[in-house]
């Protein structure tokens, strides 16, 4: 079961890796700004595919040979995790370092064609638009948030109940593999790691809804689409990853205080479940994004061009621009969010959270 869940997840992987180019918002192309009228240059459509094919092409071969490596040699379930799990990292970095090399050979080619010559650079703003954005309101996760107090406090409550060994981590399988001395702090580790992500999520969420939404000058009416597209399906995504956390860690816990109450099939059955749900909504909101602006194009202007945003850009990765109040901001490559190290808020509400969790396992 361990190879199956790791070629099923390094699968997807693939499939979004080298879907990527494709599914980024359409005047922007390996992180560069491309205006409207040279987006289907046949040297940046070229990038596209070679990168694709190339990504696509060496990961089916790496995990062809994986595969058979697994196969013939029998390997124990730690190595096959353990050499999974480099695959993954293996297949990101390639990707990654691909990425750059066409990030580099895009901006000298917008440089050397002197795209933006002659082209009045706009910035378009409609105040009608948060009508219709359908993200979700915060209120909504404090569903999962109210679950994980009850589980905390039913855990509190039935502290002599609990094993004088915690455990600490969860294999595949659904067995605990790792275990710690029984104290106050460790009973609730667990529903208390899940309530700083789940505090964490609440800010994103808040972060995410009063981030600008940005429109093309060149194409509004299909900027218009994938934004609120991406608004509504980031909040409804990041909504069900959270209740699923909220869902699994519970279970974990309550296993923890009563062993009776679940066992066999079940154990087995929570964390794949939650693994092909979650996997299932990646595969929707790439494809729904993705796509949004790619079917609604009418009303592209010529002479004008979005304003050349670049020079914010670190690698096409990496935001910083202080002037801009958003503080998240859609990717340049990728199909999501990435924060805008410009704004100071964006620190508080990942650091926070993180220096807490760490705390928390400190102690």
């Amino acid at each position: 079961m361990t190879l199956t869940l790791f070629l099923m997840i390094s699968i997807i992987l693939v499939g979004i890796q080298t879907a990527v180019p494709f599914l980024v918002k359409r005047t922007v192309i390996f992180g560069v700004t491309v205006p409207e009228k040279h987006i289907k240059n046949e040297k940046l459509t070229a990038y596209k595919k070679k990168y694709s094919l190339t990504v696509g092409l060496l990961s089916f071969i790496v995990l062809a040979g994986y595969l058979l490596w697994a196969l013939f040699n029998n390997p124990a379930e730690e190595q096959t995790v353990l050499i999974g799990t480099l695959i993954q990292f293996s297949i990101i970095l390639f990707s990654l370092a691909l990425y750059f090399f066409f990030h580099g050979k895009t901006l000298q080619l917008k440089r050397e064609s002197n795209w933006m010559e002659n082209l009045t650079q706009v910035t378009i703003t409609d105040l009608s638009v948060r009508a219709k954005d359908e993200m979700l309101p915060w209120y909504v996760y404090l569903i999962p948030l109210i679950i994980t107090v009850g589980v905390i406090g039913y855990t509190v409550f039935q502290y002599d109940l609990l094993p004088e060994q915690i455990p600490t981590h969860w294999g595949i399988n659904g067995e605990a593999d790792a275990f710690t001395e029984k104290t106050p702090m460790s009973a609730i580790m667990l529903p208390l790691t899940l309530l700083v992500l789940l505090l964490m999520y609440i800010g994103i969420q808040v972060g995410t809804k009063k981030s600008g939404i940005k429109l093309s000058a060149t194409s509004t009416n299909a900027s218009r689409l994938r934004q609120l597209t991406l608004r509504k399906y980031t909040s409804w995504f990041m909504f069900l990853v959270s209740f699923l956390l909220t869902v699994m860690f519970s279970f974990f816990q309550l296993t923890m205080i009563h062993p009776d109450l679940f066992a066999g099939t079940i154990m087995v059955a929570t964390p794949l479940i939650f693994l092909v749900v979650v996997l299932a909504g990646t595969i929707v909101f790439a494809i729904k994004v993705g796509r949004s602006d790619k079917v609604s194009i009418a009303g592209t202007k010529e002479k004008i061009t979005d304003f050349d945003e670049d020079s914010h850009w670190i690698g096409g990765l990496i935001y910083f621009n202080k002037n801009d109040p958003s503080i998240f901001v859609e990717k340049r490559f990728g199909v999501g969010w990435t924060l805008n190290f410009g704004n100071p808020i964006g620190y508080v509400i990942f650091l926070v959270p993180l220096v807490a969790i760490l705390l928390l396992t400190l102690l």
